[in-house]
């Protein structure tokens, strides 16, 4: 496994890492799915076990998946292994009782929750989860304060900023000035980690590393949805009403998953690599976090640990999808 540098710091990341998510399973805030289907908590650990085993040093959480259980989960299966790992988690979407979840207090109370859930005295890296602070951004100064006042107190180790626009990340990055960003990338929408962006560009001027979620755009790389049997998601999975598991847009991209058979195998390990080493050939990308359920799923993304793509691989997948990357 090769590992890479968050920021300016000495904290390294393997390449490939793990997101999370999914170990919240189905879940609501205020009334909106943003869950996942059920986890089985053994399938989990044999997982988290054998990427342990593998080199995997960086899990990607949040206060918000599950309400606290992947947290809790997480370090319940570490144990005292613990200590020997890299973990991020983030604030934001939850917001309990506070008007909003970038209140100050509320930030704290969160960030003091989740070291409970962790079992850790401090946290490695500590993200905003998204980029809205309030209307006319009545939170930010707030929350950029008390995210430097954990950090003085040994609390959180590197502060990170996860947004979904360009525009957040042009506002935020001169403002909160985190070690780490993280957003969604994968062949289907890479709008972060192009050299002609302008969250690209500030990254490496800044000096700021990319963490890169939905590397395998939820499973559509691997090819595992079809547009004639579409995927049916359970109430609280955030999927069900995501556009891109509906037959539009499956039969728009399932050309595209033949290209790349064609081109580097129809196994899945073999599209995991495509998929994951296409990212992780961008240069401000630190780490892919793509998620998971058990020991195959890790198995398969382990196996693209590496096996970087050549230039001329990486310039096919890149012309490939370069319509959707418009």
């Amino acid at each position: 496994m090769k590992y890479r540098k968050l920021g300016k710091s000495n904290v390294e990341v393997s390449e490939i890492s793990l997101g999370c998510w999914t170990m919240g399973g189905l879940n609501w805030v205020d009334g909106v799915p943003n869950g996942w289907a059920n986890v089985n908590e053994d399938e989990v650990r044999e997982a988290i076990f054998y990427a342990l085993d593998h080199g995997v040093n960086h899990f990607d959480n949040a206060d918000v998946y599950g309400n606290g259980r992947a947290e809790r989960m997480l370090a319940k299966i570490l144990g005292p292994r613990n200590k020997d790992v890299i973990i991020a988690t983030k604030v934001g979407w939850f917001r309990g009782t506070a008007a909003h979840a970038y209140e100050p207090q509320h930030i704290r109370h969160q960030c003091e929750q989740s070291l409970i859930n962790l079992k850790r005295d401090y946290i490695d890296l500590y993200y905003f989860h998204h980029g809205h602070f309030g209307d006319n951004d009545e939170y930010l100064d707030d929350a950029i304060e008390v995210m430097y006042r954990l950090r003085e107190e040994g609390k959180i180790r590197l502060i990170g900023q996860s947004a979904y626009k360009h525009e957040d990340f042009v506002k935020l990055i001169p403002k909160v000035k985190p070690d780490v960003i993280q957003s969604f990338a994968s062949a289907l929408d890479d709008r972060f980690v192009r050299e002609e962006t302008p969250t690209r560009k500030l990254c490496e001027e800044r000096q700021i590393s990319f963490i890169a979620f939905g590397p395998l755009g939820q499973g559509i790389l691997l090819g595992k949805y079809s547009k004639d049997n579409p995927p049916k998601f359970e109430p609280g999975d955030h999927r069900a009403n995501s556009e891109r598991f509906k037959p539009e847009y499956l039969a728009k991209v399932e050309p595209k998953i033949e290209m790349l058979k064609s081109k580097f195998g129809s196994d899945l390990e073999s599209l995991a690599r495509a998929a994951l080493q296409y990212i992780l050939h961008y240069p401000t990308v630190a780490a892919v976090i793509p998620g998971f359920r058990n020991l195959k799923q890790v198995m398969i993304n382990l196996s693209a640990m590496d096996k970087p793509l050549t230039e001329e691989e990486f310039n096919f997948i890149r012309q490939v999808f370069a319509d959707f990357n418009k």
